[in-house]
């Protein structure tokens, strides 16, 4: 058996949980990657709604094993207060999650210089959630990283936090004048998860490849997006992991030969959160429309999202990139909103042509878009399950992008219900 990889094309809030809850229903596993409570993925299951930041969205689907993989980093409070909202909802956790042992902490250091950076950057700010996710990782390549298995020794763990705060009360204390953090205070905090991770730490990595040798479907769950990748995404204003198909082997820990089907996601526009280049951004009166009709506003930290037309060219290089199999579009019934709707088909840049996604910095900030203008279908098609029942301009917009895309169709969201989806040659 192989593995499914489903990883956004944008910037991110594709509607990846959407798909992920989709293809969960035949899977026996589903994992994260890469990321950490940055991320957020929102699941409607009838008049239900679930909200997770860390927790794979696949906790949703009764039986199905979860991993936070090697590639994650954990906030231990976030976790405890994720397992303890869904639990009380009635989903059980505990013995379906698991956490490897490998994966790196995100401590209350982290949080407070994620924050003190992004306010010393001023207008040239990355917008960043202030969750600590980059120093964390930044601690991770520096080898200085406190690990979920450092829980259980207290002697490494207070160790690694005495060699951490070298550094890091130096800078509190000598360029902040703030307090330091204290190596006994900080241990207590992290030894009080304990009897959390204890049943749940694993080795995800190892758990995954059993099941893929036993014939058992695993699906591994993006976090953010191709554009947002720190190797090919529109840097500086991208995360601090590889959410695109290289991160999924390594944070999940599988080897690449187990990887058969690779869903690229894109909403039926596009949205952006925090700073950086947006060549199909809109600043009028559409923008506000679909940004009220598609509620764009951050799972995890409720900012309003940008908001602008579908960017093939931005597309069309996530989908090379990563070698997508298969197809999704979400939020098509977000476009019945508008009278005409535009896809984004090539850039101007500084006087010259082109319909290839720029490499430089300097030209994406230049860019112009070149619009295809489609005609709107203004009706309601959330009661549309086969793409035939959609109206002939939403069947004109989907049959474009799928042909230029050059991938197979596999998803289409035509609302926020579970069903409200046309699913085509899922299994193919």
């Amino acid at each position: 058996m192989t593995a499914t990889v489903v990883l956004g094309l944008a910037w991110g809030d594709e509607g990846k949980g959407r798909v992920c809850d989709a293809l969960a229903a035949d899977a026996g596993y589903v994992g994260r990657y890469s990321g950490g409570n940055n991320a957020g993925h929102t699941v409607r299951v009838g008049d239900e709604e679930f909200k997770v930041h860390l927790i794979p969205s696949g906790i949703v689907r009764e039986g199905v094993i979860c991993t936070i993989g090697n590639g994650v980093v954990v906030n231990p409070q976030v976790l405890e207060q994720e397992v303890e909202a869904l639990e009380k909802r009635g989903v059980e956790v505990r013995s379906r999650l698991k956490v490897d042992g490998r994966a790196h902490l995100i401590l209350p250091y982290h949080i407070r210089l994620d924050s003190h950076r992004e306010k010393a950057l001023g207008k040239a700010k990355i917008g960043t959630t202030n969750r600590g996710i980059g120093p964390a990782y930044e601690d991770k390549v520096s080898r200085v990283g406190i690990r979920v298995q450092d829980i259980f020794d207290e002697g490494i763990l207070r160790t690694k936090l005495k060699a951490a705060l070298r550094e890091k009360n130096a800078i509190f204390e000598g360029i902040y004048g703030e307090e330091p953090f204290e190596v006994e205070e900080l241990a207590s905090y992290l030894l009080s998860f304990r009897d959390l991770l204890s049943p749940m730490v694993d080795d995800t990595g190892a758990r995954l490849r059993r099941a893929l040798d036993r014939g058992e479907q695993v699906l591994l769950e993006g976090a953010q997006a191709t554009l947002l990748d720190n190797d090919h995404g529109t840097y500086p204003f991208v995360t601090s992991s590889n959410p695109s198909i290289g991160g999924a082997c390594v944070g999940a820990g599988i080897p690449p030969r187990y990887l058969d089907r690779i869903v690229g996601v894109t909403k039926a526009y596009t949205t952006r959160v925090g700073d950086g280049p947006f060549p199909t951004e809109l600043f009028d009166e559409t923008g506000d429309r679909i940004r009220e009709a598609g509620n764009e506003y951050g799972t995890t930290t409720g900012r309003p999202r940008r908001v602008g037309w579908l960017d093939l060219l931005a597309i069309k290089f996530s989908a090379r990139l990563n070698g997508i199999t298969h197809l999704a579009i979400t939020l098509l019934d977000v476009l019945s909103a508008v009278e005409e709707v535009k896809i984004c088909v090539g850039y101007e840049v500084e006087g010259r042509s082109t319909d290839e996604f720029p490499m430089s910095q300097t030209d994406l900030h230049h860019a112009r878009p070149v619009y295809k203008t489609l005609p709107g279908w203004q009706e309601d098609i959330t009661g549309c399950r086969m793409r035939g029942d959609l109206p002939e301009a939403a069947q004109e917009f989907v049959g474009f992008v799928e042909a230029e895309v050059g991938v197979p169709l596999c998803m289409i969201s035509v609302g926020p219900e579970r069903e409200q989806a046309i699913v085509e040659k899922i299994g193919a």
